[in-house]
């Protein structure tokens, strides 16, 4: 946790109410977001129970499973889903932009620009919590290699067709959530917590009613108050009055109103089966309707509550102005959104269940880029960000109190002009180190030249840092206007660069080493990256 972090969390108890993490949103809000509230059933992992799902507030569709143990049921709920989340995916892959692209020339092996289509918007699925992106995740890996009648007659438990498709966007989506600084799928409670800093623990803020409790409390009611009402308050049936955010559910609703509500269901289903005459089966069939009923309205009970939580949520989000290099980050979402869309129509496989090591490898290093540009990014774009990082040491911000234009030695001398700030910050500056600033958008690097006397500073006024600028000024012997800091000048330094390099160039899929596993397909290769095993049955 950083020191920023800790003042916000104590500032927090003291005024009792949560305090700003950030002055923008760093993240994207679509428009027209899928809300996803998901509920699964304890004691077998990933078998869905039921779900709130849509993209209207005030009509969410409701879907159930009142028998979770029946794969026919199961593979039912899952085609529900798919016709509500396949036909809001397919409203963004028509739409397109061009845009262009640098590639390798197969035959020259330069690199060269090339014009293909964007599409000119993506869908943005929003879960409650982590646990939602990890359930999105496994259903993704449960439904992509499902062997659907056309496909093979005899399998065992056929999926209907639009589930394998379903399977391939939710694992693609869950990966792109690993992606730091991705909008595609996004937890909330992630996304209200790195927004605001609340007086209770990180752990206790994946608790998405006493997150809001503590950002938006009742009138009169302190955050702390509010918040621990929301865990732990119950109605006189022993219910939870702010039920978990999903996929988990309370195991008091579990074993006084669910496990009698699906056994009433299996008996009636049961009773339906030996029916001996119409009569009798019409009677059977409407208690059979009624105990799927009362399942449903148990879901819509605990999932309700949830998805009025999530559009809060979002309320709240969008009252902050979106941050500069958000719309860079969506741009990237917006590519990966459409190469999926590509591969799904030019009929590849699905995604293999394991990468093979230059797959893991590259996604490692990209997520690692992701990381440290978002780092970077957040920090450039929201004031409160610096702070925490100058308080950290990574940066410095004061006044320009000299400047003297110097050169370099040799035939052709360029501008080097030594600058002289005056900071109260505390940045851990080595010999030579290099920071950089925000100079119109593009970073201009200098060198940490040393520290000015100052016999006129008394204790605790900071101190005078001498640096070299060393780019972006230009090609001439005298620096463009605008590109050195002139005295008087507020400034701002970080030891962090602004953009990311990439890293060494890794060998083809087909030149793996056989410390890797050799090449895909291989004598020594491991096992088949796509058999179905239990973990693949929910």
């Amino acid at each position: 946790m950083s020191l920023i972090t800790t003042l916000g969390r104590l500032e927090a108890v003291r005024a009792g109410h949560a305090q700003p993490a950030a002055t923008v949103r760093h993240r994207r809000l679509s428009d027209r977001p899928l809300v996803l509230v998901p509920l699964t059933t304890a004691g077998e992992t990933g078998a869905p129970l039921g779900a709130l799902v849509g993209t209207d507030r005030a009509a969410p569709r409701l879907l159930a499973v009142p028998q979770p143990r029946d794969r026919d049921l199961r593979f039912a709920f899952l085609a529900e889903l798919a016709d509500v989340v396949l036909p809001y995916i397919d409203g963004y892959a028509e739409s397109v932009e061009a845009a262009e692209r640098t590639e390798t020339d197969p035959e020259t092996g330069k690199r060269v620009k090339v014009e293909v289509e964007l599409c000119a918007e993506a869908p943005q699925l929003i879960v409650p919590s982590r646990a939602g992106i990890d359930l999105v995740r496994l259903l993704g890996r449960s439904m992509r290699f499902r062997r659907t009648a056309e496909q093979d007659p005899e399998a065992p438990h056929p999926a209907p067709p639009r589930v394998p498709l379903l399977g391939r966007w939710l694992t693609h989506f869950g990966e792109r959530a690993r992606v730091p600084g991705s909008s595609l799928l996004t937890a909330l409670s992630e996304l209200l917590a790195r927004h605001w800093t609340t007086g209770q623990s990180g752990l206790e803020d994946q608790h998405l009613g006493a997150l809001l409790a503590w950002i938006d409390p009742p009138e009169g009611v302190p955050g702390a108050e509010a918040a621990l009402r929301a865990e732990l308050a119950r109605d006189a049936d022993g219910q939870l009055l702010c039920p978990p955010a999903g996929p988990a559910t309370d195991p008091a609703f579990d074993n006084r109103l669910l496990a009698p509500a699906v056994e009433r269901y299996d008996r009636a289903r049961t009773a339906l089966a030996a029916a001996e005459d119409g009569l009798e089966a019409d009677d059977r069939l409407g208690a059979l309707t009624a105990a799927e009923r009362e399942i449903r309205a148990l879901v819509e009970s605990r999932t309700r509550p949830t998805w009025d939580a999530v559009w809060h949520g979002i309320d709240l989000l969008r009252t902050l102005p979106e941050g500069a290099h958000v719309e860079e980050r969506w741009t990237r979402d917006r590519w990966s959104f459409t190469g999926h869309r590509d591969r799904v129509l030019a009929g590849e496989p699905p995604q293999p269940r394991r990468d093979d090591a230059v797959t893991a490898a590259n996604k490692l290093a990209a997520r690692e880029r992701e990381q440290a540009r978002l780092d970077a990014q957040e920090a450039l774009d929201d004031p409160l960000v610096m702070a925490g990082r100058r308080l950290a040491g990574e940066a410095f911000a004061g006044e320009v109190t000299d400047v003297v234009l110097a050169y370099t030695e040799g035939r052709r001398p360029s501008p080097r002009p030594l600058v002289t700030v005056r900071t109260d910050d505390r940045p851990h500056l080595g010999e030579r180190a290099r920071v950089h600033r925000s100079l119109d958008g593009r970073p201009q690097s200098a060198e940490f030249a040393g520290y000015a006397p100052d016999e006129g500073a008394g204790d605790g006024e900071g101190a005078l840092v001498v640096l070299r600028i060393m780019d972006k000024m230009g090609r001439g012997r005298e620096p463009e206007a605008g590109s050195v800091p002139e005295k008087g000048d507020r400034v701002c330094f970080t030891l962090f660069e602004h953009e990311q390099r990439g890293g060494a160039k890794l060998p083809d899929a087909e030149r793996t080493p056989w410390t890797h596993g050799g090449p895909p397909g291989g004598s020594d290769a491991p096992e088949p990256a796509d058999p179905v095993t239990e973990e693949d049955v929910l």
